[in-house]
């Protein structure tokens, strides 16, 4: 079978700069674990660029190169970090405050962490109400908030002497918003900075001015930000890469695993109950019933997309799904999350599945905003614009374009990130029908 021509695909030249909204637990772990990894203090354990392999061509071909040699990734060196919190601890207070990291990960850093310092952040209490900040921007219009995080971006690029940049929300879950006539298009959007409306959260903005100034923009929180007609309008506008929302660690990150175990052997659901612990800054913030409620939305969705009950009424159309967040800060980052899944077999009869997965929140993130940095910024010289689905692996609540069902299921999603490196490159599709082993 003819391989296809490969897409042409900028080289990965020069610096490359990551700016995080939200330096808190997530954003310090992936940044402590980059400069650890650098320093050859430890393995990325996690990260699908760093580890992983791509079978390429037949399977007697023997061809299964490391991703990060076979596409044109930045490499860790090249990585230069920023961002913005609402809170002005550096990197290293704000890691040793988070407590995920022992301290044989951050002393021999330290004195690059600290020299990470946040900039004042576009933060209001009121799409956040749990969260306290005194590093926060000014400013008499959400448009000149916007305009002052346009001149953070241009001033961290000049004075960082970066060729590119990438943003990644790594900050917090806000209230639950619906996507209105504010946000139907980019012209409404940009009126409605100016007016200060209401249904404009600060990760819009970052958002927004991100786009503005020419970088990718990835949404690690279920906030709807970039899935909105505004900001796609602008992104397409502008030829930019966007992806979204909230990265997929713990427990729905089990979900997309069991549920497609389910549906391909055609086993009956009858109830899914999920409840979690944890103590963090993530935590607090979800203790507000608003905020909840967009997390809420984000994890619901996930059993209904895979499992399609209207296709699959008996086995899939009467579930009861139920899921919940406590906050109990003795646990601190470490997520303890419990699943009781009731499932019925053949002729009907009951079954269930436990699982508790006593987990690190932001041990299995940072690996995320790793690759994501790194496929967005390869998306970017592979002049791929606008909603990048590819990226769905890494979600909750991945996007699609308008009329299609965003995909869930986990090997589906690691089949589509794969297949779509091979078409970069110009190599075969993998099928796995294999059928020409077989026939003479």
């Amino acid at each position: 079978m003819k391989r296809d021509v490969p897409r042409t695909v900028q080289p990965a030249h020069g610096r490359l700069g990551v700016l995080l909204p939200g330096m808190g637990a997530v954003a310090t772990t992936f940044i402590a674990g980059v400069e650890n990894v650098r320093r050859g203090l430890a393995q990325p354990v996690g990260s699908v660029t760093q580890l992983g392999t791509i079978r390429l061509g037949k399977r007697t071909e023997g061809r299964s190169p490391a991703i990060r040699d076979f596409v044109p990734l930045a490499g860790l060196d090249d990585l230069v970090f920023g961002g913005w919190d609402p809170i002005p601890d550096d990197a290293h207070r704000a890691a040793t405050v988070a407590g995920v990291l022992e301290d044989r990960h951050l002393a021999p850093i330290a004195p690059f962490l600290k020299s990470v310092v946040p900039m004042p952040a576009v933060f209001d209490q009121f799409y956040v109400k749990n969260l306290h900040g005194t590093n926060v921007k000014a400013g008499k219009t959400k448009r000149d908030l916007a305009e002052q995080l346009r001149d953070d971006i241009r001033r961290f690029k000049r004075d960082q002497k970066l060729e590119r940049l990438v943003v990644v929300w790594c900050a917090s879950t806000e209230i639950f918003i619906r996507s209105g006539a504010v946000h139907a298009s980019l012209a409404a959007f940009e009126q409605g900075m100016a007016d200060n409306h209401v249904d404009i959260a600060p990760s819009m903005l970052y958002a927004w001015a991100a786009l503005m100034e020419g970088v990718p923009f990835a949404m690690g929180a279920p906030n709807l930000a970039v899935d909105t007609p505004a900001l796609q309008e602008l992104a397409l506008a502008r030829g930019l890469p966007i992806a979204g929302k909230d990265f997929k660690t713990g427990q729905t990150l089990m979900k997309t695993v069991l549920a497609p175990m389910l549906k391909a052997r055609m086993l009956g659901l009858a109830g899914w109950y999920s409840t979690n612990i944890l103590g963090n800054r993530d935590g607090e913030v979800l203790d507000d019933p608003e905020s909840f409620k967009t997390k809420e939305e984000s994890k619901l969705g996930v059993l209904e997309h895979i499992l399609q009950p209207d296709l699959y009424p008996h086995l899939y159309g009467n579930v009861f799904h139920k899921v919940r967040i406590n906050y109990y800060p003795p646990r601190r980052d470490n997520k303890e999350g419990w699943d009781n899944i009731d499932i019925f077999g053949w002729l009907g009869y009951p079954m269930q599945i436990k699982v508790d997965f006593l987990c690190r929140d932001s041990i299995l993130a940072a690996p995320i905003v790793l690759d994501l940095v790194l496929f967005m910024d390869l998306a970017q010289r592979s002049g791929m614009q606008g909603i990048q689905e590819w990226l769905s692996f890494y979600f909750k609540s991945p996007m699609a374009a308008a009329g299609l069902v965003p995909e869930n299921d986990l090997f589906i999603q690691q089949t589509k990130l794969k297949n779509t490196l091979r078409y970069l490159m110009g190599e075969e599709q993998i099928t796995h029908l294999g059928i020409e082993y077989y026939e003479r």
